[in-house]
């Protein structure tokens, strides 16, 4: 594989897990330095072990998303461990089912802290680093499909996604004159712990199958690879954009 990202450094955020695992693999594997955001208390070693194993370089960085004193300190931290900052993936999110009726203002805000501030932090903190650096960078969020279409169960959860996709393509707008690119790529069905509860209902993996164009779940690999493009130099003229990968669910999930 190109390591197209040799000599750069990116800040992956809710990399213990999932799609944010994926990605910090992947962007490793390509030759950046990668940030492993965790939560405090969890244990990011598989992470750690798939980029030693992909002959990447890494360091985990624990943080709580819904705290931005850690935040913005993560992001300073991670700076001056690694010398630069080029690339930010706000990528850690929760997805607690709950009806709209049963939802709380606690649960609400909860919810928006994790998804939306800590992304909007972690965004800008990282934003003002790279200006500081005088480099530019790249950032890409990680919305959802759940941006477009409402979800059972999600009410309070498509709102934040909404949030995110609008916050990539807003701060984008502001920030090209540094150099900064900002987009969004908008996961459907992806094959991560989040979504592993939901596959366990056989009504609800066959709405699924029958939905999806290509009749499958996505990969987290499919995702990172996706991220990656994004960051890349092949990705120099798009910002301000969010890049549907679903297999084509959305089609089908609108009827």
């Amino acid at each position: 594989m190109e390591r197209r990202f040799e000599g750069h450094v990116a800040l992956v955020t809710g990399a213990a897990t999932g799609i944010g695992q994926a990605t910090a693999q992947r962007l490793a594997a390509d030759g950046a330095v990668v940030a492993v955001n965790h939560r405090p208390g969890q244990d990011p070693g598989e992470t750690m072990r798939r980029i030693a194993g992909a002959d990447g370089q890494g360091f985990p960085v624990p943080a709580d998303m819904r705290d931005p004193d850690q935040v913005s300190a993560m992001v300073r931290d991670v700076a001056g461990q690694a010398g630069r900052l080029d690339f930010v993936v706000s990528n850690a999110a929760i997805n607690p089912f709950m009806s709209w009726d049963e939802t709380t203002v606690e649960d609400f805000n909860q919810l928006f802290e994790t998804n939306v501030r800590g992304a909007w932090v972690v965004c800008t903190e990282g934003a003002k680093q790279m200006i500081a650096e005088g480099h530019g960078g790249a950032i890409c969020c990680v919305s959802s499909i759940s941006a477009h279409v409402g979800a059972p169960g999600q009410t309070a959860y498509c709102g934040t996604k909404g949030a995110i996709s609008m916050l990539a393509k807003a701060l984008g707008r502001d920030l090209g004159e540094h150099g900064i690119r900002v987009n969004a790529v908008e996961p459907g069905w992806v094959k991560t712990p989040m979504s592993a509860p939901m596959m366990d209902d056989e009504a609800v993996l066959k709405y699924y199958h029958e939905r999806v164009a290509l009749h499958r779940g996505g990969e987290p690999a499919e995702l990172a690879a996706a991220i990656a493009w994004l960051l890349s130099p092949d990705a120099s003229y798009v910002t301000s954009a969010t890049l549907l990968v679903d297999g084509g669910f959305i089609v089908n999930a609108e009827l």
